[in-house]
């Protein structure tokens, strides 16, 4: 299926937030829901979760190299990541269902995208004991990028300043609910599930080439030095915030005048965003949500 540049194509307005499962949701991503939770997962599978923001295409596009790369490097060049790693539970209408994509992969293992919180997730996923690469980003940096997201991403909820973003943020009212609960809920889960893998962004952002042999190792594939040091090379994030394939620019509800898909990828930001005061509230907030959790982040590197 060959999709060229949709930027022409417009989005009716900005959808409104909504209670779904007892998780903020907009009907972009409830739309197909019949179909997400009864989506039959296959053993060679490959899930990559996070929350919004939090790496995804980064990852993405680490796994499609390690697999296609070498054997199908046109598609690499010819088709955007959005249709290569579909993205489960999407209904955009302008492009197939994240379904309809991901049974008409003819790829094999099939490289799937979800910012579903783990109790979401199709059954089908655990049934077929399927690997699962989650990336987990700090909160800070996470709530900011998500921010700039949301300014441009016109298939968002209208964010407002950065003050009302941040506090929606801590209060869990963004699309995919609470990110204090989707990084500890995924966490909870990897104790049990050895099928999973728990990535943290700031280790990718400080060594990718470990990060990268992290998960040949986790999937069983032996890849040369050579070859590794080649795809680390590829994914630095200059390299695909330049890529057409990789920067999302040919998706009509992604207005880049706002902000780029792909803005900064660093850690840290995060201080050139959170006044005092906003940082002092965030802590206490963070400190309550977290204190039933072992899971720990890096605010910088």
């Amino acid at each position: 299926m060959e999709i060229t540049d949709l930027s022409s194509m417009k989005l009716p307005s900005r959808p409104e937030l909504f209670d779904f499962e007892g998780v903020s949701m907009i009907h972009y991503f409830t739309d197909n829901w019949e179909k997400v939770k009864n989506f039959q997962a296959r053993p060679d599978d490959i899930l990559i979760a996070t929350y919004p923001k939090a790496g995804t295409t980064w990852v993405s596009y680490i796994l499609d190299l390690l697999y296609f790369g070498k054997d199908a490097p046109e598609l690499l060049t010819s088709q955007p990541i959005y249709m290569r790693v579909p993205f489960l539970e999407s209904c955009f209408q302008v492009i197939p269902s994240g379904t309809e994509l991901a049974d008409n992969l003819p790829t094999s293992p099939r490289l799937i995208k979800t910012h579903l919180p783990v109790q979401l997730v199709p059954k089908s996923f655990w049934e077929q004991n399927s690997r699962i690469v989650y990336v987990a980003r700090n909160a800070k940096d996470n709530a900011v990028s998500y921010f700039h997201f949301d300014r441009m991403n016109m298939g968002e909820p209208e964010p407002g300043d950065w003050n009302t973003f941040l506090q929606k943020f801590m209060e869990g009212k963004n699309v995919f609910g609470p990110w204090f609960n989707h990084v500890s809920g995924w966490w909870e889960k990897k104790q049990t599930c050895s099928k999973l893998l728990y990535l943290f962004y700031e280790d990718l952002v400080e060594d990718t080439g470990r990060e990268v042999e992290r998960l040949c190792s986790f999937l069983g594939l032996s890849t040369s030095v050579e070859e590794r040091e080649k795809i680390t090379k590829g994914v630095q994030f200059d390299a695909m915030k330049q890529n057409k394939m990789t920067n999302y620019s040919t998706l009509p509800v992604m207005d880049f005048k706002i902000s780029p898909f792909m803005r900064k990828g660093k850690v840290g930001d995060w201080k050139n965003h959170f006044t005092v005061a906003q940082n002092e509230q965030f802590n206490e907030v963070y400190k309550q949500k977290m204190k039933n959790t072992t899971v720990k982040f890096r605010t910088e590197i």
